[in-house]
């Protein structure tokens, strides 16, 4: 495995996909399609651009591999690796302004994901975990990533993106760990996980994800020192209920009560 050119093919995704998605953002005039049957799953053609644009460099670079994207799909590859790629996560954010979504690039074997990059092109931030490193870059200059460790829940802060998290039970199970913490924040998309790998923030509980939207953060995290698995503690990088947690005493804590409840 050819670890540096890994990266250098993840780093050129995403400087590809900050060119091809920053024309849309705040654009005036744009607009989304809704992908889902009831409800709101917005997608906007800045999606696809992005997505386009990642696909490209790995033609260039890495034909061998597979891909799995959120808008163009599973694509069969001859080496054993797979890029999982979600060009927007946090389309909703996207649409409104706001600068909590972001670019999520995973290499995953058939174990899960190996390595990942979070990228936030508007504010420049990108986070990058795996092959024994992590570490991250933006305005401040480059640091390494450090989840923050063991804390009381007493002391936790626990983010989330939809304040309804799922079903009306996975719901009730996140404010019973909500009650415990000291802080809860809401719409962080998929910057809540890089705050989580950064050792500003203590828990992330989601349900209802896909592969394209946990992998990066997985990777990224655990490179870090953090925690991330399913609601009862197994593996969750093909998606589902996830709890990521800086230490493993507000993962126990966590997953006691979300493993009861839902």
């Amino acid at each position: 495995m050819d670890i540096e050119n890994i990266k250098s093919t993840a780093h050129a995704m995403a400087d590809a996909a900050r060119e091809a998605v920053l024309p849309f953002f705040r654009a005036d005039g744009l607009t989304a399609d809704n992908k889902a049957g009831e409800g709101f799953d917005p997608v906007t053609e800045g999606d696809r651009a992005t997505e386009r644009a990642m696909r490209a460099v790995l033609a260039e670079m890495r034909p061998q591999d597979g891909i799995l994207g959120e808008e163009f799909g599973h694509t069969e590859g001859v080496s054993g690796l797979t890029w999982v790629l979600d060009p927007i996560d946090g389309t909703r954010a996207f649409l409104s302004g706001a600068p909590t979504w972001g670019v999520l690039i995973a290499l995953s074997d058939e174990a899960g994901p190996i390595y990942g990059l979070i990228d936030q092109p508007y504010i420049g931030e990108r986070f990058e975990g795996g092959f024994g490193m992590a570490r991250m870059s933006g305005p401040q200059g480059a640091r390494i990533l450090r989840v923050r460790g063991e804390r009381d829940m007493s002391e936790a802060i626990l983010f989330t993106t939809f304040p309804e998290v799922g079903s009306a039970e996975e719901g009730a199970a996140f404010r019973a760990v909500s009650d415990k913490v000291r802080l809860t924040r809401y719409g962080m998309d998929c910057y809540a996980y890089a705050m989580l790998a950064a050792g500003q923030i203590d828990l992330v509980i989601e349900a209802g994800l896909n592969a394209y939207d946990i992998q990066a953060p997985i990777a990224v995290i655990q490179a870090a020192g953090g925690i991330v698995t399913d609601w009862r503690g197994g593996p969750v990088h093909e998606g589902g209920r996830a709890v990521a947690a800086a230490g493993r005493a507000q993962h126990e804590a966590a997953l006691d009560i979300l493993s009861k409840l839902a």
